[in-house]
């Protein structure tokens, strides 16, 4: 769901898209090799010698690194995610725009976010209804992008219609990003009660005529 909450996709270490992997290792200069769902690292330096075995193995999005063979495992796994990390907020930026706009969002500038050590990018992304009877047709859907890649994003009141939508782009950002939303529900103001089909949030007397 996508209104009157907020939500986190939360960055899971373990796991990497292969598309963001493929340009962190060309700017590491790492050697790799791709097939159809598999993506194995299998050179990091030119004086590295590991015997025929891989450095590190992303089968579809899940990352296996080969602690017994690669020297100073830890610095080079944090030396990768330094790069792709930073790779990973683009990614995340631009798969929630693309994702949003397919279902007739529009992207709209957070002109107020000033970037910082945790957060790296902030933006909304607006949806209009087409309800006849609906009196509020523009909500939007604040997202905030931290430095590793994982996303927040802080909704309100969304009329059913492009909640629907919403709902959707965010199933596909599920499967892009690799995690699962983790959401926390609001509370709803009174006036929204009749109008809202989010379940299981409370409503308090905000905002009453």
């Amino acid at each position: 769901m996508s209104c009157f909450e907020t939500s986190t996709f939360a960055k899971n270490p373990d796991v990497m898209n292969q598309e963001v992997l493929v340009q962190a290792c060309t700017k590491l200069g790492w050697k790799f090799a791709k097939t159809a769902n598999e993506l194995t690292i299998f050179q990091l330096n030119e004086n590295e010698n590991l015997r025929g075995e891989y450095a590190m193995k992303i089968v579809g999005n899940k990352v296996t690194y080969n602690t017994y063979y690669l020297k100073n495992a830890r610095s080079k796994v944090n030396e990768l995610q330094s790069v792709f990390y930073e790779l990973n907020v683009k990614y995340a930026e631009e798969s929630i725009i693309r994702e949003f706009k397919k279902q007739g969002w529009s992207f709209k500038s957070n002109d107020k976010f000033k970037a910082n050590v945790e957060e790296k990018v902030s933006f909304y992304m607006v949806g209009r209804s087409k309800l006849q009877e609906e009196s509020e047709k523009i909500a939007q859907i604040k997202f905030t992008i931290l430095k590793d890649g994982s996303v927040k994003t802080d909704s309100d009141y969304i009329p059913r219609d492009i909640h629907e939508l919403a709902d959707k782009a965010m199933l596909e950002l599920e499967s892009i990003i690799g995690s699962k939303r983790e959401i926390i529900g609001k509370e709803i103001p009174l006036k929204y009660k009749h109008k809202t089909f989010c379940e299981n949030k409370k409503t308090i007397s905000l905002n009453k005529k």
